[in-house]
């Protein structure tokens, strides 16, 4: 087994306490980034719990990290190349890397002004299956990789002067996913100090029940914690900052505080001539929530949120604002391509950059939740989200997935999601699951039940959806399933909503999995229907893992060619790369939401006696390019994309064919002599 160790060193005083900024975390201007200078170790280590281990010989780094990524020592050729190993116990699914265990530790000295304090520990991100001690003290286990979660450390904390030392475990092992995970603390850490009385964790919820262009009602729960042993009286204040940074609307009372009791206190303030969040002006108010003894303040929060309206029936379609919209959507995975699962906040700004930039207006997050800075980014540049918690239930989809701890995890870390992400405007669903083997039997009916009614406790202003693969008595057993939704995400069977909606004509449906080659036939049908909300295509971005999955090969004869293994170490599967250039499907679908008049793509030379095979996630060999040495001569394909009805192609300013556009599709073909 390799193990990963992080040590870090991190004095904290009242300077750094009082110099620290609003975060998104939802523990304010307390929060403390927990990021530098920790020590990283790949090896096989006992008792790293300790206080008095040993840690001097690990390596100094920061987080986020992911060990899966990084290159391993003593390479041997054809087996081991960078960070892919052909004996990965993930093979294709994780991309031929490796997991293993791992430990991350940390010491670090509380200041004078952190005495008498509230200090908690939060992790938005650890994958997978980590315990954490603090000086020896077992603070818990966390089995799910993809929530966030926190612990209080304040009552195992030394006195002020004294080492503390944090120590992390992170088991990573055997085959427990489907795609590429990575490995280790890859999200942000921060560690919150407050007064005894505080908001609690996640602890201000906002909604606006009521919106229109004159007048907006919000409201704010403020769920505050008193960690002492004898009641309290205090003052509430919770003040709204307009986009432009202006105070609109405050409300004060007083409330008194339970020992060792938690209070969730509810606020109504009216706004008028309210600034609305959408996906083209994407503008963010502020909650400033403070609680006050007197004229001292025991703790601040500062809470971005959006003014928006949400409505979402069979006819008329997704309404923002009382604006229809339509989901011209894209599914990505979590990893950052060369960076690995590593959520760097600029490579997360990147990526939602991209999409925006190229007609992208949601993002369906599969198949599990994301880091807190990739939300922020959404609701501050404008892409709607599907937020989506997992991608099993109770039976496997690998051996060590997280089915093992569904059962007793899956009301933790559906709250954990929820709580941190529900003051998103860009998220306008929440998805349950995705092609979840159970999704028709007795269990998988009644667990639907059991997380939509859990959603709904939590969040009762957002809609569910799950996504559900073809079964193999659709018409018979897939009803069923969709009865507890509120919207029917539905995977590559498009043939399906004109006769379904016939049959269930309240439904509302919406392709959250799609192939690359049939954006045009499913966004038509969105545009025809409004019980069609939209299209999600497989994938937005290239990832790592699902190696090979959109392929495209030469052979001398037609075939499918779903796994193709070493040494392909993505899933080639995006209408951009790993890096974010632009590939072919994204060219396509720039004339398909007429983002563009016309694209042009030339395919590149096949060899003799040859054919082309592409996956039905992938995309043909072609190129936005007209130079290929050695093909003189030679015929080409060029074909061209456009909603026009006559295609004339000219080489070097001379007419050489002329087509017309069928009216189903977008799409001329040219043979060329390459010149």
């Amino acid at each position: 087994m390799r193990k990963i160790i992080l040590n870090c060193f991190l004095l904290f005083s009242v300077g750094i306490y009082a110099q620290t900024k609003d975060n998104a975390t939802g523990f304010s201007a307390r929060a403390i980034p927990f990021d530098k200078d920790w020590l990283f170790a790949k090896d096989s280590i006992s008792n790293a719990e300790q206080i008095d281990y040993n840690d001097v010989k690990w390596r100094k780094l920061g987080l986020p990290h992911d060990w899966s990524i990084e290159d391993l020592p003593n390479q041997i050729p054809d087996s081991i190349v960078g960070p892919f190993h052909k004996g990965s116990p993930g093979w294709t699914f994780t991309g031929f890397t490796l997991g293993g265990t791992g430990w991350y530790r940390k010491k670090f000295i509380t200041g004078a002004a952190e005495q008498n304090k509230q200090v908690t520990i939060y992790f938005d991100g650890v994958y997978m299956n980590s315990d954490v001690w603090l000086n020896g003290h077992h603070l818990g286990n966390h089995p799910y990789g993809y929530s966030p979660f926190y612990y209080d450390l304040t009552p195992y904390l030394k006195p002020f002067g004294q080492d503390n030392v944090l120590a992390v475990r992170v088991r990573n092992e055997g085959k427990n996913s489907r795609w590429y995970s990575g490995s280790g603390i890859y999200r942000h850490v921060w560690l919150t100090v407050t007064e005894s009385v505080h908001v609690a964790p996640w602890g201000i919820y906002i909604t606006t029940p009521e919106v229109s262009n004159n007048s907006a009602t919000v409201l704010v729960r403020s769920t505050i914690n008193n960690k002492q042993v004898s009641e309290k009286n205090i003052h509430l204040v919770t003040t709204i900052v307009s986009p432009e940074g202006k105070t609109v609307g405050t409300t004060q009372r007083n409330l008194t505080l339970g020992p060792n009791a938690s209070n969730t206190n509810e606020q109504s303030i009216p706004l008028t001539s309210p600034v609305l969040w959408s996906v083209e002006k994407p503008r963010l108010y502020k909650t400033v929530t403070e609680i006050k003894e007197g004229n001292k303040v025991l703790d601040r929060v500062g809470t971005p949120f959006g003014i928006r309206s949400v409505k979402i029936d069979a006819v008329n379609g997704l309404v923002i604002n009382g604006r229809k919209v339509l989901l011209k959507g894209g599914c990505i995975h979590h990893d950052n391509g060369p960076l690995g699962a590593a959520a760097i906040d600029r490579a997360e700004d990147r990526k939602i950059e991209i999409l925006k930039k190229n007609g992208f207006n949601a993002i369906r997050l599969s198949h599990n939740p994301p880091s807190q800075h990739f939300l922020d980014v959404c609701d501050r540049i404008g892409m709607l989200v599907i937020d989506e918690a997992f991608d099993m239930w109770n039976k496997p989809k690998q051996p060590q997935d997280y089915h093992q701890y569904f059962k007793e995890w899956w009301q933790k870390d559906l709250t954990a999601m929820i709580l941190r992400d529900r003051n998103h405007p860009s998220i306008i669903l929440w998805s349950i699951g995705n092609e979840i083997p159970e999704r028709v039997d007795p269990t998988g009916l009644q667990t639907r039940k059991l997380l939509k009614q859990r959603v709904r406790e939590l969040d009762p202003t957002r809609m569910v959806t799950e996504a559900i693969l073809r079964t193999p008595q659709w018409d018979d057993k897939t009803p069923a399933a969709f009865s507890d939704l509120d919207v029917a995400g539905i995977n590559y069977v498009k043939e399906h909503y004109e006769p379904d909606h016939h049959k269930f004509p309240n439904r509302v449906m919406m392709g959250t999995e799609s192939y690359p080659n049939e954006a045009l036939e499913n966004w038509k049908l969105a545009e025809q229907h409004h019980y069609i909300l939209g299209d999600f295509v497989w994938t937005a971005f290239d990832y790592l893992g699902e190696a090979s999955v959109g392929n495209n090969i030469y052979d001398s004869k037609k075939g499918f060619y779903p796994n193709l293994g070493w040494p392909w170490f993505n899933a080639y599967s995006g209408d951009f790369d790993l890096i974010g250039n632009k590939k072919g499907p994204s060219y396509y679908r720039d004339v398909v939401w007429q983002n563009k008049p016309i694209a042009m793509a030339v395919h590149a030379p096949i060899p003799d006696g040859m054919v082309e095979n592409v996956s039905r996630w992938g995309w043909p060999e072609e190129l936005q390019s007209w130079t290929w040495p050695g093909a003189e001569s030679k015929p080409l394909q060029v074909r061209v994309f456009s909603r026009a009805p006559i295609v004339r192609l000219l080489l070097n300013g001379k007419v050489i064919g002329e087509q017309k556009i069928k009216d189903s599709s977008i799409t001329t073909v040219f043979q060329v002599p390459y010149q």
